[in-house]
């Protein structure tokens, strides 16, 4: 387990996101699926710091039920589990069936009892319409914007009203505040987060932690 004052997780820095992942203390079984999920493809696992958000969101959401988009070789899955209720269900879906392997394995090795846990392996616009609407407190979703952000309606709909939808990676390379940069995944981040500001149901933030994090939570 590393602290405030050891050293840095793999990839960290001496500035000001380096300690906020020394901060965010990960035990044994947090370590082992970050090594277990660094070695997949796809999206890396999200940051320490960023785990830490997850879970205090969840816990400041009291979250029974929560669904996560992009299982991240179940990194973001425990920090998640971490903050929720005790008897909180979490829902990951993922079209790798790699991903969805190393998940089962983090929440196995951590001792996650399996009715905690389901796991279903899709696209989300193939598995996002069979989950039920208004019944979440909570949608994370971490890996390419192109794979949930045309599902925005969607996603929305699973929340409960005072749910919180939180999207890892849109401030990755800076090239969002870039003008020229005009690839398809930063177009998909611009107009999610265009689409999220506009939308009067919802009250958001962009957080520069980690890779950025886009908070936003359902008006009453």
């Amino acid at each position: 387990m590393t602290s405030a004052g050891g050293p840095p997780p793999a990839g960290g820095s001496t500035d000001g996101a380096g300690y906020a992942d020394r901060y965010a203390a990960e035990g044994p079984e947090l370590v082992a699926a970050r090594s277990r999920a660094a070695r997949l493809r796809g999206a890396p696992p999200v940051e320490p710091a960023v785990g830490a958000t997850l879970a205090v969101l969840a816990s400041g959401l009291e979250a029974r039920a929560v669904v996560a988009i992009g299982s991240g070789g179940g990194v973001a899955g425990l920090w998640l589990l971490r903050g929720m209720r005790p008897d909180g269900v979490l829902t990951a879906l993922d079209g790798d069936p790699e991903q969805l392997r190393a998940a089962r394995a983090a929440f196995a090795e951590a001792g996650v009892p399996p009715s905690r846990t389901r796991l279903i392996y899709g696209t989300p616009a193939e598995v996002l319409p069979r989950l039920s609407p208004g019944a979440y407190d909570l949608v994370s979703c971490a890996g390419p914007p192109g794979e949930f952000a045309g599902q925005l309606p969607a996603l929305l709909g699973l929340l409960r009203t005072g749910g919180t939808l939180v999207c890892h990676g849109l401030l990755a390379g800076g090239r969002i505040a870039d003008r020229t940069a005009r690839d398809p995944q930063t177009v998909a981040w611009r107009e999610l987060a265009r689409a999220v500001r506009e939308d009067e149901s919802l009250l958001s933030a962009v957080l520069p932690v980690g890779a950025g994090v886009l908070v936003a939570t359902r008006r009453a």
